[in-house]
């Protein structure tokens, strides 16, 4: 079955920087469009970054994160990574990545991160 699972969140301070990543197993991870999203406490989930399946050159970002975030993937080990530099308090959430397949959508548990001095 599909499984994905995020890691690398944590406690930073404004202004530094953390690597998520997102491992996937149970489908053919080159083939489908990946997702991060993230929900901060008392708000709705928002997307964060796509990148495309392993033909396509779909990258885009949230205007909250454009030129702070990368997103990019390992289609040889099936991971999705976000880098988030210039971190901002506002940017405290749990980050969920997500694949859409079949017309479903599957989550990952999340990770948290908070920045904060």
């Amino acid at each position: 079955q599909v499984q994905l699972v995020e890691s690398g969140g944590g406690l930073v301070q404004p202004g530094g920087s953390l690597r998520l990543s997102c491992a996937a197993s149970g489908f053919t991870f080159s083939m489908y469009n990946m997702y991060w999203y993230r929900q901060a406490p008392g708000k709705e989930r928002e997307r964060v970054a796509v990148i495309g399946s392993g033909g396509s050159t779909i990258i885009n970002y949230a205007d909250s994160v454009k030129g702070r975030f990368t997103i990019s993937r390992d289609n040889g080990k099936n991971t999705v990574f976000l880098q988030m530099n210039s971190l901002k308090p506002e940017d405290t959430a749990v980050y969920f990545c997500c694949v859409r397949r079949q017309g479903i959508d599957y989550w990952g548990k999340g990770t948290l991160v908070t920045v904060s001095a």
